[in-house]
């Protein structure tokens, strides 16, 4: 991608990313921001009360009464981003898929980073780790990812990518790469196992965020007869009845069990579950995601 097109989108994406850059700092992330060092932001009149080893001097000398530093402590949120690659995210019954989502989110949460001068690193994905980046500071860092980000987004056959999905690996890396507690923002259809112990792991050191990909042929599918199915992960072929209403209702079940059971993994090991679809518009959901963070 040449750095016309790549400076094209990051613009594209700008306004888009500030709103999210402004509820991670003021929504109950807000906890997650580490204090760098101090910086001096002034003095003030003494108050009862106050360290009297903070009394400036100089100044109370001039004014003929006490006067107290300020500082301020800088502060950074270390965000990290993962994002599913795998075959079956290539999915999508209307305009994008779950990957394209993923994506679209991952540059959104990688622009807002920047904007709080925070460090972003990411992991991507498929049935092993393709891309993996400690997370760091700074505009050439952003340009990095969103290029990254945009390679993914140009697979076109499912079939170029491995089976398998590297979810439980990726999350391990994930701990390894963390030398301290940061955001974590998962992107991933979540179809895959063994990735809860990783997972429960992650979240004893870090606020961690599950983003479910969904679609809407995960309740519903078109009444077009009895058709042919492929499983994207393991190329298993099937016969469906779409039209017998039987079928219809046993398939959204299906899907409302497993997402019900995997809210309720995220919960117990310390995860936020979040559920986005392939319908709704990311940037809205994003930022209504952190401004109801912020009111709970």
């Amino acid at each position: 991608m040449d750095q016309n097109s790549l400076a094209k989108r990051a613009s594209l994406l700008h306004l888009s990313s500030l709103a999210l850059a402004d509820g991670m700092r003021s929504g109950s992330f807000k906890s997650l921001y580490r204090g760098q060092g101090v910086e001096f932001s002034g003095v003030r009149e003494y108050l009862r009360g106050d360290d009297v080893r903070a009394i400036d001097w100089n100044v109370t000398a001039r004014m003929g009464k006490p006067f107290v530093q300020m500082f301020e402590e800088e502060r950074e949120l270390c965000v990290f981003i993962l994002v599913d690659a795998s075959r079956s995210m290539c999915t999508g019954s209307g305009k994008k898929s779950r990957l394209s989502v993923a994506l679209e989110c991952a540059s959104l949460l990688s622009l807002a980073a920047e904007h709080n001068s925070s460090p972003v690193g990411a992991v991507v994905f498929d049935a092993g780790v393709q891309f993996s980046c400690a997370p760091k500071a700074g505009k050439n860092q952003t340009l990095m990812l969103l290029s990254r980000f945009e390679n993914f987004s140009e697979i076109k056959n499912e079939e170029d990518i491995p089976a398998g999905s590297a979810l439980d690996a990726a999350l391990q890396g994930a701990a390894k790469l963390l030398k301290k507690r940061s955001l974590v923002m998962i992107f991933s259809d979540f179809r895959t196992a063994g990735w809860i112990t990783p997972f429960a792991r992650l979240c004893q050191k870090h606020d961690v965020v599950a983003v479910r990909i969904t679609d809407p042929s995960d309740t519903r599918l078109p009444e077009v007869g009895t058709i042919p199915f492929v499983d994207s992960e393991t190329g298993q072929r099937t016969m469906l009845p779409t039209s017998v209403p039987a079928f219809s209702r046993a398939w959204s079940e299906s899907n409302q069990h497993h997402v019900e059971q995997w809210q309720k993994d995220c919960l117990r090991h310390g995860g936020v579950p979040f559920l986005l679809s392939t319908e709704q518009d990311a940037t809205a959901e994003l930022t209504h995601f952190f401004a109801s963070r912020e009111l709970r």
